[in-house]
């Protein structure tokens, strides 16, 4: 096949009969058919366009690679592992967490039969679905299974986003791409420039990848929370969970995600190497999806997909804020973890169909702000989580903007909002410290310069967002190994990591280490 890259199609002109009519006439041939291999907008100027990247199906591709130097012959490259190493496996790898980053280490795992054993705080996605909803609806959380902990980790109550900046030479992401589409994801994730599932898809993506892990061997334990490991010499030998139940263990992988405190805790009583990093903390908002589609698309706002932004800021003090987590037609969600302890996200369903967008907008801390103790950063989130918990009254804290600015409580909404639990009218500056809110109040103005009217009185704030990352990095060596032998930290939990991608990769990453010391 030959690629053709930069091909430039009108929105309104997007239809297959058009895209291989243009093709030919371009290049003088009759194309048998195409594949699209990525498909993104470009909205710079007064016209917008979908550009492509395609791969063409002639009768004469020589002749066309030697006429046309605009294109190149298609390579079909694919993730390949055959790095084995010699030491027998004694005991069944374990992997700690059903998210991103333990489901695909998991699953390369069974791939190359070395039969792991998952365990899950939470519970399957069924049941862990079902628990969210009674949370939304009553305020009722359970500590274990919530939109933090339970199978398919943070990200299944999420937008399902797989967009990632990360580079990947060994075509990783195309494995886990082409993983997703195999247990029913949408078959654009392939070629889509910010390719999402949808939270309403990505479950049946999570049941379906459990089983085919389950069928090369794999077993999954629900409910079982890590507790404790228990170590010889400083290697792993035991561990425990359920605080009632030990197991031989001498691999383990730690999957844990960002907001497992109970766990970062243990792991720091056992001496393990981590640190304090940097992460961010604000307020997700939310405004019209009208109101971004026109400003982005303009006049063509009706025929395209509601319109996702990303938008940064340095403020005159140096603080970086920015946006995180954008989720166009979508919703505010409760993600709260621990009792009397409050944080929001965002999610979006596949059709991204409600008339409201939602971004946290975020500031960068540092541990000069909170500590240098690796655990200061929980404590910092822990705090603010609580001053909401306070404020809200158990609900989410919902302030118009222009009642931000002027720190007081609302005391009527200026704009609709589409929300998955109560809320109460507040006044988030009263949670902030003053740092992020002069941050905020900085940087929205800028953004109506990007956004038109971003920062009008259709703009709403909720209160908090604290776990946009790991507030420390468990420390690995180059072999992905702890200062505890047998330990390797992996994904977002272990500061390695951010997002659904990211996480994925790394947890291959992490099995890799793990295969190239052991025998299949």
């Amino acid at each position: 096949m030959i690629r053709i890259n930069n091909l430039k199609i009108l929105v309104e002109n997007d239809n297959k009969d058009y895209i291989i009519s243009k093709i030919n006439k371009k290049y003088k041939t009759s194309i048998i058919d195409y594949k699209i291999i990525k498909k993104s907008i470009d909205a710079r100027t007064k016209d917008i366009f979908y550009v492509y990247t395609v791969d063409i199906i002639v009768d004469n591709e020589d002749e066309l690679l030697s006429k046309y130097k605009d294109l190149t012959k298609s390579v079909d490259s694919k993730y390949e592992f055959n790095d084995f190493g010699s030491l027998k496996q004694i005991n069944r790898p374990i992997v700690v967490g059903s998210g991103p980053a333990g489901l695909f280490c998991a699953y390369l795992l069974a791939l190359n039969n070395y039969n792991p054993i998952i365990i899950e705080r939470g519970e399957k996605i069924e049941d862990r679905v079902k628990t969210v909803e009674h949370f939304f609806n009553t305020n009722e959380l359970n500590e274990e299974s919530n939109v933090q902990f339970g199978e398919g980790g943070a990200g299944t109550f999420s937008d399902g986003k797989l967009s990632t900046g990360i580079k990947d030479k060994e075509n990783r992401i195309k494995f886990i791409l082409e993983t997703f589409v195999e247990m029913n994801a949408p078959e654009d994730i392939l070629y889509l420039n910010k390719p999402h599932i949808g939270t309403d898809k990505l479950r049946d993506v999570i049941i379906n990848l459990r089983n085919k892990i389950i069928s090369l061997g794999g077993e999954f334990k629900y409910n079982t929370k890590l507790t404790n490991i228990i170590l010889n010499n400083n290697k792993l030998e035991k561990i425990e969970f359920n605080n009632n139940e030990i197991i031989d263990c001498d691999n383990l992988f730690l999957c844990i995600g960002h907001s497992a405190r109970d766990t970062y805790k243990m792991l720091y009583d056992k001496k393990i190497v981590m640190n304090p990093k940097s992460f961010a903390i604000g307020v997700r908002v939310s405004h019209p999806q009208e109101l971004i589609n026109k400003s982005l698309y303009r006049e063509k706002y009706n025929i395209l997909p509601p319109a996702s932004y990303k938008l940064t800021y340095q403020t005159k003090s140096g603080r970086g804020v920015y946006s995180f987590c954008m989720c166009p037609g979508g919703y505010v969600v409760n993600s709260s973890s621990e009792k009397e302890h409050l944080v929001v996200n965002g999610m979006s369903d596949y059709l991204r169909d409600t008339d409201t967008a939602n971004s946290a907008i975020i500031v960068t801390i540092t541990p000069r702000d909170f500590g240098n103790d690796p655990l200061d950063g929980i404590k910092f989130q822990k705090d603010l989580e609580q001053k909401a918990y306070k404020l809200g009254r158990g609900n989410i804290p919902v302030q118009n903007y222009i009642d931000y600015k002027n720190n007081i409580r609302s005391t009527k909404l200026l704009s609709n909002i589409n929300i998955k639990g109560n809320y109460e009218l507040s006044n988030l500056n009263e949670i902030l410290p003053s740092y992020i809110n002069d941050s905020l109040k900085e940087a929205f103005p800028y953004f109506s310069t990007k956004i038109k009217d971003y920062d009008s009185d259709e703009m709403i704030l909720y209160g908090v967002e604290t776990r946009t990352s790991a507030p420390l990095r468990i420390e690995r060596d180059k072999e992905g190994i702890s200062s505890i032998e047998g330990i390797y930290p992996t994904g977002e939990g272990a500061g390695f990591a951010g997002g659904i991608i990211s996480s994925a990769v790394d947890g291959m990453k992490q099995a890799e280490n793990y295969m190239k010391k052991y025998k299949k």
